[in-house]
């Protein structure tokens, strides 16, 4: 029996939706505070390998190391960025590229340490958490590439910073506001930014919940499994592995890892199966978690080119794994 819509809203939009709102109001406040504070100045010292090169202003880096905490408050970080005019459409289309290792290297201490490897065992476990924090390095690297090519001070506004931190003094000495009325005023920035982005994100995580229960997206994805287990040459059980592991990663791993204790599977072809079982799965992943995170935080035109950008760059990427694990 399926659920009704009143449990699916109660049940799983609300509490994603409350999480998300929460993430964003802590990251937007964060940035005002590293603002208004004047740590942004030090924590970009940190990042300014990459944002130097990139030619992104210094407080993208307090974005930047925030998202190896959370994704999402980072994200956030840069989206008051771009609201304020510090960077233009493109600087953040860089900006974001660029996150992608720090927002990987979150996910090994929550899922792929604790979980993926124990299931996988220590030898397939570690040479695929390797290739995944590769593809996502990679990632990074065309993100400062890109920005070292196709930026300019024409794509930032440093002077755009004066909104956040209005009472700036211009010889660069402290601002005269109270520590209290700092952290009133970040909070009040990290409660009006959650206000505007909230009615959409609920509005379009509500129909994506909605679709993905009473659709079976995997009947509708899951053929697409067989032509790329075919195109690559892995063994036939990579078809079902890659089905389960594109709409579940702990299930997949769970599926596969008695198949190479038997010898179905070597670690670079169960290394492989798991990548394109990722391929596949951009397009459930896609729909369910980066439609309604990503319009949330941007807006639908603006998040369409960052799913677009984010994508485009994962699949590219992997694909190059892939053929180096196959080739060897």
């Amino acid at each position: 029996m399926e659920p009704s819509v009143v449990s699916l809203v109660v049940g799983e939009v609300l509490p994603r939706v409350a999480t998300i709102a929460v993430a964003i109001a802590g990251g937007v406040a964060f940035a005002d505070l590293l603002v208004a504070f004047g740590v942004i100045r030090h924590v970009a010292a940190l990042s300014r390998p990459l944002t130097g090169p990139a030619n992104l202003p210094d407080e993208v880096g307090g974005a930047i190391i925030t998202t190896a905490a959370s994704t999402t408050a980072g994200y956030g970080m840069l989206a008051e960025y771009r609201d304020a005019g510090l960077l233009d459409d493109r600087a953040t289309l860089v900006a974001v590229t660029i996150n992608t290792f720090f927002g990987f290297v979150q996910h090994i201490f929550t899922f792929y340490a604790p979980v993926l490897i124990p299931i996988l065992g220590l030898k397939v476990g570690l040479l695929y958490v390797g290739t995944r924090a590769g593809v996502a390095l990679a990632i990074t690297a065309t993100g400062v590439l890109a920005g070292a090519v196709l930026l300019s001070s024409r794509n930032v506004d440093p002077e755009a910073m004066a909104e956040l931190e209005p009472d700036a003094r211009p010889d660069g000495g402290e601002s005269p506001t109270s520590t209290r009325e700092k952290l009133a005023g970040a909070a009040r920035s990290g409660v009006e930014k959650t206000r505007d982005i909230l009615p959409r994100l609920a509005v379009v995580y509500t129909a994506v919940v909605l679709l993905t229960t009473y659709y079976d997206l995997e009947a509708l994805t899951g053929g697409a499994a067989d032509p790329l287990a075919a195109l690559t040459g892995l063994p036939s059980a990579a078809v079902p592995v890659i089905v389960v592991f594109a709409f579940d990663t702990t299930s997949g791993a769970v599926t596969i890892a008695p198949l190479v204790e038997d010898g179905v599977f070597t670690a670079r072809t169960a290394v492989a199966t798991m990548l394109v079982g990722g391929i596949v799965s951009f397009t459930v992943s896609t729909f369910k978690r980066s439609i309604p995170f990503q319009y949330g935080i941007w807006g639908a035109e603006f998040g369409t080119k960052v799913i677009l950008v984010n994508t485009g760059l994962k699949v590219f990427w992997i694909a190059v794994a892939l053929v180096g694990l196959l080739a060897v």
